[in-house]
Parts: C-alpha cells; structure tokens; sequence
C-alpha cells in the first residue's frame, strides 16, 4: 500500500503543479489583457506594468487551487478506472478509503498550504499592489511630460512645459478649470514636481497668478506650492479588505458595529474566503472520490455518470459557499459556513468509508 500511495501522490502532485501553472498562466494573462491602460494610458514602464500584474498572481493560484485539486484527482483515478486498476485494488481487497488516502492526505496538504496562502501572502500582495497602483495612477510613476507640448492632467487642468529635465520643470504655465467657478491660470519660470501623501504636487517659483470667480485678480509669488489634487482619496483611506492582514481583519470582526452594512458584508465574506476556502480542497475532493469510488465501477460499455455527477457536485459545492459567503453579515453566520463545512466533510468521509465499492463484473 506504500508504494501504491507513493506512486499516486507522485502522479497527482505532478497533475496538480502543471494545471496550476497552466491556469494561473491564463488568468495572468487576461488579467494582463484588463489592465492595459496602465501601459497606455498613464505611460508606465513594462517592466513596471509586468511587476504590477504579478502581485496579483497569489490571489489567482489562491482562486484556483481547490479546483486544481479537484481536476487532478478526477484525471487521475479515472484514468486508473478506466484501465481497470481500481478494479484489480478492489478485488485485492483495499477499501474505498484505501483507495482514495493518497488523494485526501494530498487534498489536506494543498489546504494547509491554501490557508497560510490566504492568510500572510495574498493581505500582503494585494497591499502592495493597491499601493503601487494608487501610485501609478495618482503619483510621479504615471506623469510623462513632454516639452513644449500642453498635457492634461486632469479633467479640467492643463500644464504647458518649455523644457523637463525629470521632475524640474523650465518656462510651465498651468491651467486649473476643474471648479469653473474660481478658474486659474499660473505662469513660472521653474518649477518642480515633488510627491505628498495625497499624491503629486507642484512647487513653483518666480511667478505669476490670476484668479477668475466673481472677481478677476493678478499677483505674483517668490514661492507657491500647488497641490494638484489628482486624487482626493489617499490609498489607506479606502476600504479594500483584500489588503488587510489577518490580525487586522480578525479585530475588524470584532467590533463590525462600527462599520457600515456594507462593509460589514466585505468584512465576513473576506474571512469567509480566506479562513474556509481552503477547507474546499478537501470537500471537492472527497465528492470526486465518492462520485469516482462508489458509482464507477459499472460493466464494460454501460454509461459511466460518475464524472458528470462529480462535476455538479463540485459546481454545488462551490456554487453554495460562495453564497452563503457572500450573504453573510455576522460572526455567527461565519461560524455557520464552517459548521456546514465540517458536516459536508463527515458525511462524505462516512459514505467513502461505508461499504466497499460496487462491482458488476
């Protein structure tokens, strides 16, 4: 039975890291397709675009793993069932169980893996990349001005620069019309483009500035310091649970009364996909086994639904955790996802290790 389990979890593992690499290599790379106005739009490097799209890579062999583990064990002991091993095992006397111990000790392994995935390396990507974005969009990596050339900035603001050399500026006039009623026009010899937490700002000097409201005004300035306000939201400012810690949004659980309902929603669906969503690798693989195990083993010729019914199974499985956790709103509903969990994963395990496989040879 050693070598048996062996050369079965050698067989999956290998299964299981090329469908992995193969189905994040795809996500990766429609991911790529979405985020093309990073490269166009805001003038990044591609090199930097290509360090942005790969933090997200954690989150996506995060998303794909339990069904990673779930297409490996079916291509795996279909196979054998097909080429009658299964058969010859059960003939030989190993029970269901027996069968499928590589598989679930496998499917644990993977879940071990998927929770520390979920709960230190996607908060801290998913950080880094909120943050890198923010500044893409909103901080000195996204502006390239061009000499003697009027760039708009914004909706509504206009910079004209004589010559760039970096973030200094030569000969700038700027435009700001973004308030239409208190418009604005500033004319520098120099200036320089320096970056704040609330993303970029224009330092100028010897200059000259005019204010049109209700009244027009002229005057000129040694020194001005302009915030250009690309951005009024700060990236901390804005509530994504993706980029929370776990510590952090287990302390957030905790007092979900001072957050608005739909926050509190984000709040327990985030715990929801990251503490149980693992625990799906060992349910869709326990319902393959049981599909494969105990309804495959039919005559030569006759249909086999064992895989059909694994995959609604799985789609069932799947389907429902996803709603209920995005229903739920409370610690007690959170608690009630895993104890439906933990029921599904002892049923399954009683009905895998009821009695043997059926045979009508």
């Amino acid at each position: 039975m050693k070598i048996l389990s062996a050369y079965f979890t050698r067989q999956i593992f290998t299964f299981f890291v090329m469908l992995v690499l193969v189905l994040a290599g795809l996500a990766w790379m429609i991911h790529i397709l979405t985020m093309l106005k990073f490269l166009i739009q805001y003038g990044i490097s591609l090199p930097g675009f290509l360090g942005l799209t790969f933090m997200m890579l954690p989150l996506l062999v995060s998303i794909i793993m339990p069904f990673s583990v779930f297409i490996s064990a079916m291509f795996l002991y279909n196979k054998l069932i097909s080429d009658r091993e299964i058969t010859v095992m059960a003939a030989a006397g190993l029970s269901p169980i027996q069968i499928a111990r590589p598989v679930l000790v496998f499917a644990g392994c993977i879940a071990a893996l998927h929770f520390a995935l979920n709960t230190l390396v996607v908060p801290a990507s998913q950080a880094k990349f909120y943050d890198t974005q923010w500044e893409m969009r909103y901080g000195l990596a996204h502006l390239k001005l061009q000499e003697a050339t009027f760039t708009q900035m914004a909706r509504g603001l206009v910079v004209f620069v004589e010559k760039v050399a970096g973030t200094d500026l030569s000969k700038l006039m700027l435009y700001d019309n973004r308030d239409p009623r208190n418009q604005m026009t500033i004319s520098a010899d120099s200036g320089k483009l320096v970056h704040t937490d609330r993303g970029l700002s224009m330092v100028m000097t010897h200059g000259s500035v005019q204010f049109r409201d209700d009244t027009f005004a002229v005057g000129t300035f040694d020194s001005m310091d302009m915030d250009m306000n690309l951005s009024d939201r700060m990236p901390g400012n804005m509530f994504r649970v993706r980029r929370l810690s776990s510590i952090q949004l287990i302390r957030d659980a905790r007092r979900l009364d001072t957050f608005r309902e739909r926050d509190q929603k984000r709040i327990i669906s985030e715990m929801s996909t990251r503490f149980l969503g693992p625990l799906m690798s060992m349910i869709l693989a326990l319902i393959g086994m049981v599909a494969l195990l105990k309804t495959s083993l039919l005559r030569r010729g006759a249909l086999n639904m064992a895989a059909p019914t694994a995959t609604l199974g799985m789609a069932a499985a799947m389907g429902t955790f996803m709603v209920f956790g995005d229903l739920a709103m409370t610690i007690p509903g959170f608690f009630a996802i895993l104890t439906g969990q933990v029921l599904l994963i002892a049923v399954l395990f009683l009905i895998l290790a009821g009695k043997g496989i059926r045979n009508k040879e």
